[in-house]
């Protein structure tokens, strides 16, 4: 019998909103309808779009869906007659809401009534009293009985029982309602009868049917044949739901033609639910209607309170009260945070959603109608979407390393007047994205190291910091990988990837790197990681751990070089020069010369800074023909290192005036000149076949004439420098006042010294030559004069020229022998 009632009828209206209709108190859980199906939504949509279901207003929700099936099911106990009490239809307004993107579809859910309850009486028991002279056909008003349902469901006709004077005629109103009424139909004898008792029933149109009871007693009277009369059949007032209690909201009155008790009227209330019975009240004698409690509008917009007046003997006449409650804006919006997304990413996009805000006013017309707005200067705003929904969305680009967090004071003002507000604060926390690379607190570094540095020792720091979050701002360093002077960086340094302090693997030599430039590496620990790179400039700063090294004269112990001194030098006459030189630099290079011992104190000085040996006084017929001095050279260090060596002077014009010189001369050269004659020969002999060849790969390779490695000082051949040394930054070792020329044997005690020319006014004007050539020539008994001359012209080939050129003056001779 039920299975009609449970029948769900799915309509869609003119508006495009989906309508279900179903009968009240079904149970939870049971089915309404597929609201997915319904509003071609795709079942994985209800899902991911977070779907649910909005009331309007603060209604209990009575409906939910079923998210894997987008099944509408009962969630709550429905009563059609607590929701809607006896209105016509019964309609309860929903939302299905979505998000990710916000979508927002409404529905509606028709209530349909079921005959759940029964037809009830106001009273028990209804007293009449009726005059015996009443004639046949009077009526008399029954109470009304009251059924919460509505339609079929509610009264639909009144059964009286069986007796002999009384039928009953059923009447029914404007408004649809009936109501039953006592018609007399046999007169009464109060003398036979004095009372009458009768039972009417009430049955409403249900399946089954319904039913209520009450009883009838009837006392017999005399006669009162008028009944009391309302001034109007319907009293319409309009009420503010702010008015305070005790408001008269109207007075009915009722006359009755009747005289004396038959005439006095008696009012009372018809059946009123019970909240309404708390909230009015009504004098019985006057006929005052007041207020004794709050009305609200959001509740109820329209009030009828039925109303009866009744004489003395029981005749009554009815009339109703319309109440049209007017809404004031007493109601503040009400603010739903409906979702919002933290934390909030720094690199989201401007426009990005972050929330969904709905917005409420449970008043009516302008009232209700509310404006949503941020006022604070925040990079984010609210976007109307749909119906009282907005999106908060952002306006730009957020960096959380400027601001992490953001409170938002979100406020809704309706238009009612005065306008009623309300604010709501939103906390929202921006996330950390590796977006800042690491920053070095200076552009480049220097670092100073001291030469002769222990390894492992730090020589400095570097620091880079990074605005970033945890991983995204923990900084690591590292050494790029480069070259440095065909090794690799990490074979001269070390950093430490944590601390930023960079250590000397080995220990440095000024002497043979000065300086260099590394890459450091900043890297973060994001994803992807980012970098940025610094210069670090080495230098390395001298220390004093070379000794000065001494180039002329020959530092070597087992070489004898002897200089020869005019017997007519003057005073201040240059006589030689030492010439020595220091690795290291700055004033660790700054060299001074001291005559530290000397045959004649008193007879040689030397100068501190250039080392000029001159002479302090005229050379007088007195003085010593061998002057022995010992040179010291002490650079400038802390602490100062030096060397020291030997120079030998013959105070003589000439070489011949030394007899023991002059003997060892002439046998050394005669025997030197034929150990030359032999080479020559072989040589010839062996090339000789080779020639054409030679001669190609001499045009070739033919080297110059011996650079002297000074063009201003005592000119020393190549051979005597040490390799890599130099005249060091200008410091002045080497200093180009002088030139000299000179030919010397490692180890012999007959060299010939050639002094050219002195660049100096106070320099030995003397031009003397001692010429061992000559002497092996004087030796070559049995030569022409004009082999001699040409074989005396090889010689100095020799010695002035290079091999390949005395190569070819030996072929002349021995074509020309």
């Amino acid at each position: 019998m039920f299975g009609l009632l449970f029948f769900v009828l799915m309509v869609h209206n003119a508006n495009g909103d989906v309508s279900y209709s179903f009968p009240e108190e079904m149970k939870r859980g049971s089915v309404i309808g597929n609201i997915a199906k319904d509003l071609g939504l795709d079942v994985n949509r209800l899902s991911s779009g977070n779907a649910r279901i909005d009331t309007e207003g603060n209604r209990k929700r009575y409906c939910d869906i079923n998210l894997n099936t987008g099944e509408l099911i009962v969630a709550e106990r429905i009563d059609r007659e607590g929701l809607c009490g006896k209105k016509a239809s019964c309609v309860m307004k929903q939302e299905l809401v979505l998000e990710n993107p916000l979508e927002l579809h409404r529905f509606i859910l028709n209530i349909q009534d079921i005959n759940d309850n029964s037809p009830l009486f106001k009273q028990t028991l209804i007293n009449l009293e009726m005059s015996e002279s009443a004639v046949k056909g009077s009526r008399y008003l029954l109470d009304e009985a009251h059924d919460a349902d509505i339609g079929v469901n509610s009264v639909q006709t009144y059964i009286l029982q069986n007796n002999d004077h009384f039928i009953l005629n059923v009447v029914t109103r404007e408004n649809g309602r009936k109501y039953g009424e006592l018609m007399l139909n046999k007169e009464l004898d109060r003398e036979q009868q004095k009372e009458v008792t009768l039972i009417l029933t009430a049955v409403d149109g249900g399946t089954p049917p319904r039913s209520g009871t009450v009883a009838i007693h009837v006392t017999v009277l005399d006669a009162n044949d008028n009944a009391p009369v309302f001034s109007q059949a319907v009293y319409k007032v309009s009420l503010p739901e702010n008015s305070p209690l005790d408001t008269v909201v109207v007075t009915v009155s009722a006359t009755d033609a009747d005289e004396g008790h038959n005439g006095e009227v008696i009012y009372e209330f018809g059946h009123l639910p019970e909240t309404h019975m708390k909230t009015f009240s009504l004098d019985s004698l006057s006929g005052e209607i007041k207020l004794t409690g709050l009305l609200d509008y959001e509740e109820e917009s329209s009030i009828e309170l039925p109303i009866q007046a009744k004489d003395g003997q029981g005749l009554a006449s009815y009339s109703a009260v319309v109440i049209d409650v007017v809404d004031i804006n007493d109601n503040v919006p009400i603010i739903m945070i409906k979702s919002l997304k933290i934390p909030v990413p720094e690199n989201a996009l401007p426009g990005t959603e972050v929330g969904v805000i709905n917005v409420q006013d449970r008043d009516s017309e302008n009232n209700g109608q509310v404006r949503c707005s941020i006022q604070q200067n925040v990079p984010f705003k609210l976007v109307p979407s749909i119906k009282n929904y907005y999106s908060l969305v952002t306006t730009g680009e957020l960096d959380r390393e400027l601001l992490s967090d953001y409170n938002i004071t979100i406020t809704a003002t309706d238009e009612g007047s005065p306008p009623l507000s309300s604010t709501k604060n939103i906390h929202l926390t921006v996330a950390d994205v590796n977006d800042n690379p690491p920053v070095f607190q200076e552009q480049s570094y220097r670092a100073h190291v001291q030469e002769n540095n222990k390894p492992g020792s730090s020589i400095c720091s570097v620091s880079a910091t990074d605005p970033d979050w945890r991983q995204n701002g923990t900084v690591v360093y590292s050494l790029l990988s480069s070259d440095l002077s065909g090794a690799p960086v990490s074979s001269f340094l070390s950093i430490n990837g944590d601390t930023g302090v960079i250590h000397a693997v080995r220990s440095f030599d000024y002497e043979q790197l000065k300086s260099f430039k590394v890459l450091v590496m900043a890297r973060d620990n994001g994803s992807p990681p980012l970098s940025s790179n610094v210069t670090v400039s080495v230098f390395i700063t001298d220390e004093n751990d070379n000794s000065p090294q001494i180039l002329y004269p020959s530092p070597e112990g087992n070489s004898f070089m002897t200089e020869m001194v005019p017997k007519a030098a003057q005073a201040r006459s240059l006589v030689s020069k030492v010439i020595a030189v220091d690795a290291d630099s700055g004033q660790n290079a700054w060299l001074s010369y001291h005559i530290i011992k000397a045959t004649d104190p008193g007879l040689f000085t030397i100068g501190v800074h250039s080392g000029e040996i001159r002479t302090q006084r005229d050379i007088s017929e007195s003085d010593n023909m061998k002057q022995n001095l010992i040179v010291s050279v002490r650079d400038n260090g802390q602490s100062s290192l030096s060397a020291t060596c030997a120079l030998y002077l013959l105070i003589s014009d000439n070489l011949a005036e030394v007899p023991e010189l002059k003997d060892k001369s002439r046998d050394e050269s005669s025997s030197k000149l034929t150990f030359y004659l032999i080479i020559a020969l072989v040589s010839v002999s062996t090339f000789f076949l080779t020639f054409i060849i030679i001669i190609l790969a001499v045009r070739f390779c033919r080297r110059r004439k011996p650079r002297l490695l000074f063009d201003g000082a005592v000119a020393i051949p190549s051979a005597y420098l040490p390799p890599n040394y130099a005249d060091v930054e200008g410091a002045g070792t080497l200093r180009s006042t002088y030139n000299y020329d000179a030919y010397l044997t490692t180890g012999s005690r007959t060299s010939d010294f050639k002094f050219v020319r002195s660049y100096n006014e106070d320099t030995l004007t003397a031009d003397l030559t001692l010429k061992k050539i000559q002497s092996a020539v004087d030796d070559l008994e049995g030569l022409d004069a004009e082999m001699r001359d040409s074989f005396q012209v090889g010689l100095e080939y020799f010695f002035k020229n290079n091999w390949v050129d005395f190569f070819f003056f030996t072929f002349n001779i021995c074509v020309f022998i």
